[in-house]
């Protein structure tokens, strides 16, 4: 398979943090998401950002910025959908998502998921970690995404679909187990704010 194009998803309303793009939040000597983009962008063949409103906040980032095509915050899915429309226009099998609010995910997410998918016809993985109740935790806006799939992910989405692992079970999708669950640490509130800025 060819090397899947790259979408941060940063189309949330980020309410615990009183609005606005968490994305922009400072960290470091940068933000969120240029944190993001440096981690996500060695693994990938082209990135992206999902992101609704006034995509001139983001100009300076010089990505391609897409707007979810599903009215009223539908959540990550949408988001998904957005990027996979986009990957089918440049010619692309799959898309690998991230989270804007987590600036730790592996420097390998990109292999891990796409052995996890090794064999499938539409492959289709997500993240997940460690979880001692479960014993796995799956991390839904970290995941590998057929374009194949597009469609069939639309119709769920018009017809109410708001839960990843729902339609990702639906297709069979499998799990990239990472050790480390801390890797997928994302920022929620000021406190984890804080909390990324010790860790950084």
């Amino acid at each position: 398979m060819k090397q899947p194009l790259g979408v941060i998803l940063a189309g949330g309303q980020a309410t615990r943090m009183g609005g606005g793009d968490k994305g922009l939040l400072p960290l470091g000597q940068s933000t969120l998401l240029s944190s993001v983009i440096d981690r996500l962008e060695p693994q990938v063949a082209g990135l992206a950002l999902n992101a609704n409103g006034d995509a001139a906040r983001f100009s300076d980032l010089g990505l391609p910025v897409l707007a979810d095509s599903i009215e009223g915050f539908a959540g990550p899915l949408a988001g998904v959908l957005a990027g996979l429309d986009w990957a089918a226009e440049q010619g692309a099998e799959a898309i690998v998502t991230a989270a804007a609010d987590t600036p730790f995910f592996p420097c390998d997410l990109v292999p891990r998921l796409l052995l996890a998918a090794d064999g499938m016809t539409h492959p289709l993985a997500l993240a997940a970690t460690p979880d001692a109740k479960r014993g796995s935790a799956r991390h839904p806006t970290f995941g590998l995404w057929p374009v194949a799939l597009r469609d069939d992910l639309r119709a769920a989405l018009a017809g109410g679909l708001r839960k990843v692992v729902l339609w990702t079970e639906k297709h069979d999708g499998r799990e990239a187990l990472f050790p480390d669950e801390a890797a997928f640490f994302n920022v929620n509130t000021p406190e984890d704010l804080a909390k990324a800025e010790a860790m950084a």
